[in-house]
């Protein structure tokens, strides 16, 4: 069966994320977006958890149903800050669980590490082989994997206070580290560079339901079943996994270097010419991933792995059509047209992926926002590449057709 699956997700008690996250909220969404299965967010939170056994029920296979049979995962987030290698260090990782006694386990050991009541997703202060080894002890099912991997601050290779390499990070339980989640910044063909011999794996990080969040970036899967051993079966081993759905990653917050404060953004080649100062200011500037990816990489740019997996770089329909019409995300106009879209096509992946351009046109979508669908689909949108937590922003169709 394929699916497709966003497995990083925050609730309404995770810092920065909307207050009206609910698990129906989620479900209503992903159903909307073309979503099969989600992760549960931030299940060692005690409020969140009573919410999570309230309205969901665990089945044999580890997979949580809703009322409506809308499956979830056991997930959650949590963020590492503490000292290795002479250098302060900061590293987010996912959390999988297999089944309920093993999340209230996990649970317990965070519990016993720091506070897990303040934010959906606390800080801890162990390092990430610390946090293997000892979850690895309560059940070699559970799986971790780094999230956002090239963010500055917070990305296992992130510039600011991240590795240069997963060994270096995860000392003895790098073994168990088999997937690195790419992050909106970064995509699988610039990770490949890295022959790092882990899967790449793309999820939203959402902090609110809404579709232009939720699902942006995903994992497709093709699994026996929908079960918990046969997703993480397939993350170690490769087996069934399809490919990512990933933003252009210069559409990320992080993708170029620069100063957000001093509107002012540069490409790799300037920064070194520059030697890392902002012009504006002449204080360091805030070192992005495109950098990073050169200073890690081993393989020149255009390296293709044996066993590479196709992904597709789309941005989300409401980001398309505000484009198009030249107004708010969350206009009437915008939802009006995003409402008409999904009535007549079923879902918005299925918009972005699948439906054909002489249905799109028999249907009277606008001629611009099928071009964008249409680039979307053949890798070729243009984005001015985003900086210093700024986003990167799509250029217009006439444009588009002019530089590419």
């Amino acid at each position: 069966m394929r699916i497709i699956a966003d497995l990083q997700i925050h609730s309404r008690f995770a810092r920065a994320t909307s207050k009206d996250i609910t698990l129906a909220n989620l479900e209503k969404w992903a159903r909307i977006k073309g979503i099969d299965l989600l992760g549960t967010g931030d299940f060692q939170h005690p409020e969140w958890r009573k919410e999570i056994d309230a309205e969901l029920s665990e089945d044999e296979q580890g997979i949580l149903r809703s009322k409506t049979g809308f499956p979830f995962i056991w997930q959650t987030e949590v963020s590492l800050m503490f000292s290795q290698g002479g250098k302060r260090r900061a590293v987010h990782v996912l959390i999988f669980s297999p089944h309920k006694s093993s999340t209230d386990a996990i649970t317990s050991y965070l519990g016993s590490k720091g506070r897990l009541d303040y934010d959906g997703r606390p800080i801890f202060g162990m390092s990430c082989e610390n946090l293997v080894r000892d979850l690895k002890a309560i059940d070699e099912l559970i799986e971790i994997i780094p999230a956002h991997c090239m963010t500055p601050w917070f990305g296992l290779y992130g510039s600011d206070s991240g590795f240069d390499s997963l060994q270096e990070c995860f000392g003895e339980q790098a073994k168990h580290i088999h997937a690195i989640e790419s992050g909106m910044s970064a995509s699988p063909a610039m990770l490949w560079r890295f022959k790092e011999q882990v899967q790449v794996v793309s999820f939203s990080d959402a902090h609110s339901f809404w579709p232009w969040r939720l699902g942006r970036e995903a994992t497709l899967f093709e699994l026996p079943q929908m079960s918990y051993s046969s997703l993480v079966n397939s993350i170690r081993t490769g087996h069934g996994l399809v490919g990512t759905i990933e933003t252009p990653p210069e559409y990320g917050k992080y993708h170029w270097d620069g100063h957000r404060i001093c509107n002012f953004s540069c490409g790799p080649e300037e920064t070194k010419q520059i030697k890392g100062i902002c012009p504006v200011c002449s204080k360091p500037l805030t070192i992005g991933v495109e950098y990073r990816i050169e200073a890690l990489a081993k393989e020149p740019q255009g390296y293709i792995p044996k066993n590479n997996l196709p992904f597709f770089m789309l941005v989300p329909l409401h980001e398309l059509i505000s484009l198009v019409y030249e107004t708010g995300v969350q206009s009437k106009r915008c939802w009006t047209v995003y409402n008409e879209l999904i009535a007549l096509f079923g879902t918005e992946l299925r918009i972005l992926l699948e439906v054909p351009h002489e249905e799109l046109v028999k249907a009277k979508v606008h001629e611009r926002l099928c071009t964008l669908i249409l680039f979307g689909r053949e890798g070729k949108l243009q984005v001015t590449p985003g900086y210093d937590g700024v986003y990167g922003k799509v250029i217009m169709p006439d444009q588009q057709a002019r530089l590419s």
